[in-house]
């Protein structure tokens, strides 16, 4: 049998979920590259990203 196919429209709590509070400011940060060397700046930089939206920023220390 193939995959089950769901013709039914998702709520628009189901669509937005997660998204509220990053468009408030209130991103779930994570580090996904810690300790990169920046040659133009000639600092460390750490690469966070939100879990929720996907927005990358980056920090140098």
């Amino acid at each position: 049998m193939g995959d089950i196919v769901q013709f039914k429209r998702p709520k628009p709590s189901q669509l937005h979920k997660g998204n509220t509070l990053c468009r408030s400011g209130f991103h779930k940060w994570e580090v996904l590259n810690e300790k990169q060397f920046d040659v133009k700046q000639g600092k460390l930089i750490t690469v966070y990203r939100c879990k929720r939206c996907g927005i990358a920023k980056s920090k140098a220390l």
